[in-house]
């Protein structure tokens, strides 16, 4: 599995924004919101 683009995720309906406690710190970076 190569690099995903964020465009691709919400293409594909990944949900961002939810369950904070469990991102992992490293991916903070990838993360946008609260």
């Amino acid at each position: 599995m190569g690099v995903v683009a964020i465009k691709e995720l919400l293409e594909a309906g990944v949900h961002f924004g939810h369950q904070t406690n469990r991102w992992n710190p490293k991916m903070k970076k990838f993360l946008f919101g609260e």
